[in-house]
């Protein structure tokens, strides 16, 4: 059932505004609607939300004080059939200007990416890049690195994740060329990463260990400029919807980022994945309470059967470490309006929208369907919004309750929950979803904001980019030598 239809079955309700009863309620807070004894579950979004610790009385404050998380372990699930038949595609007049790749990938961008096998050449990829946008702006977007600090004293599995993110990387359209650069005794050795890359991938990737070269500055700006002479032949041509692969992300939310700014992005969801595009949702620990919802929507047996094990494997991560699968939200979420981890997920799912899960990727894996496709990566800001680009995202919606000025290597647009951050960040802020509070028809915001993505699609630069705000983060959850 769609969170929208159960509102009968609320107790509680959200205030766009101080709220003075008894005790004054923060704007974004929640406010008991119906009394609710002690034990009893609460419910938001007609789900439940966790159980009372205290009796509630009707306009009483319902935050951390008299509320707790229902969530402890793994769970088991039960398979209610396909729901395949809703994958269709519909014809949509909406179109960007893309950059088609020799693939059939469509990028939103054409820069030249400087990436690294090992945090130790970090630096001197920044400076290539720093001499080499100087050098060659107007012929091609950018040229842009994307340092990090792993990829060494990395063992197993988590060396192969490490490597297998790099490669999504260097495989994105947003891409005209990359640069791989590496050091030469680190354990992400150079051979390796590239069988990670098909062979007909490759025809645009230049790379060297700076260990094997005399001056690795001039040796860098060198292949940049092969690979500038490449991409500079590349124009923008009209691409469909069904182009597009949007990447749904949440970070610093509050009490209204499920009432307002999650909703729109998952309406945004909805269009492109029934135009026949590629919706992209990770997070997998800001799922927990919320997961049914997804499975719900799986396309197949086996979706949901991966549904399934991404979010018990997490919790078992989790417990693996002695940690419980709950510890969530942060101190801004709770400062926001947000009590549990249930109710952080209920409304982080909502960007989601309504459309089928027709695919489940692990860990810098690689989006190969239409629809909308479940990520494992955990709740971080970074390394979320890293893997959703390496998937193949190649514009990210992120919507904030509380503001960041975090970006990533592709467009990162920014849409606020309420109006008030989107006034006092502007330079953050590329969308006020907040508006959707006093507008009478939800869809006449939706269609503004789908034409902000086709603009920025089509080469307008988000806030993110302007503030030259861009940057990785790799999840690595192993031994350091």
């Amino acid at each position: 059932m769609a969170l929208r239809d159960l509102a009968a079955q609320e107790t509680i309700a959200v205030g766009d505004r101080p709220v003075r009863v008894a005790v004054p309620i923060p704007r974004g807070h929640k406010l008991a609607i119906r009394p609710v004894a002690a034990g009893q579950t609460v419910r938001k979004y007609g789900w439940p939300i966790g159980r009372a610790t205290a009796d509630i009385a009707v306009g009483e404050h319902v935050h951390s004080h008299n509320l707790e998380t229902l969530l402890s372990g793994t769970d088991e699930y039960e398979y209610g059939g396909s729901v395949a038949s809703n994958v269709t595609k519909a014809a949509s007049n909406d179109s960007f200007l893309g950059y088609r790749r020799a693939n059939g990938k469509v990028g939103t961008r054409n820069e030249i990416w400087i990436l690294c096998t090992v945090g130790c050449v970090g630096r001197t990829a920044e400076r290539i890049a720093r001499l080499a946008a100087q050098k060659y702006a107007g012929r091609i977007d950018n040229v842009v690195a994307f340092p990090h600090q792993f990829g060494c004293s990395q063992l197993g599995g988590d060396l192969d994740r490490t490597r297998r993110l790099i490669a999504g990387l260097a495989r994105h359209p947003n891409a005209g060329g990359v640069l791989i650069l590496g050091l030469g005794c680190e354990s992400n050795q150079l051979s390796k990463l590239l069988t990670e890359i098909p062979e007909a991938e490759r025809q645009r990737i230049r790379y060297f260990a700076a260990q094997a070269t005399e001056d690795e500055t001039e040796a860098g700006l060198q292949a940049v400029e092969e690979l500038v002479q490449l991409a500079e032949k590349d124009q923008r041509v009209p691409c469909g919807l069904d182009d597009l692969v949007v990447g749904l992300k949440c970070g610093g939310s509050d009490g209204f980022s499920g009432i307002t700014a999650n909703p729109l992005v998952g309406r945004i969801a909805d269009r492109v994945t029934e135009a026949g595009g590629t919706a992209v949702l990770t997070e997998i620990p800001e799922i927990f309470g919320a997961e049914q919802l997804l499975m719900e929507r799986a396309a197949s047996r086996e979706v949901f059967d991966g549904i399934v094990h991404v979010v018990n494997d997490f919790k078992e991560y989790f417990l693996r470490n002695n940690q419980p699968v709950h510890e969530n939200p942060s101190p801004g979420n709770k400062a926001g309006g947000i009590t549990t981890l249930e109710e952080k997920s209920l409304g982080a799912v909502q960007k989601g929208g309504h459309a089928t899960v027709t695919q489940v990727l692990r860990y810098g894996e690689r989006t190969t369907k239409p629809g909308l496709t479940l990520l494992e990566a955990p709740g971080n800001d970074g390394v979320s919004s890293t893997a959703l680009v390496a998937a193949g995202a190649t514009i990210l919606l992120f919507t904030t309750g509380r503001g960041t000025p975090l970006g990533f290597p592709v467009p990162t647009l920014k849409i606020s929950s309420n109006s008030a951050l989107a006034a006092h960040k502007s330079h953050w802020i590329d969308f006020d979803a907040g508006k959707a509070l006093t507008v009478a028809d939800p869809e006449t915001v939706t269609d503004e904001f789908l034409q902000l993505i086709v603009a920025t699609a089509s080469g307008q630069p988000a806030r993110n980019e302007l503030n030259e705000q861009r940057e990785i983060a790799i999840w690595k959850d192993g031994v350091t030598l």
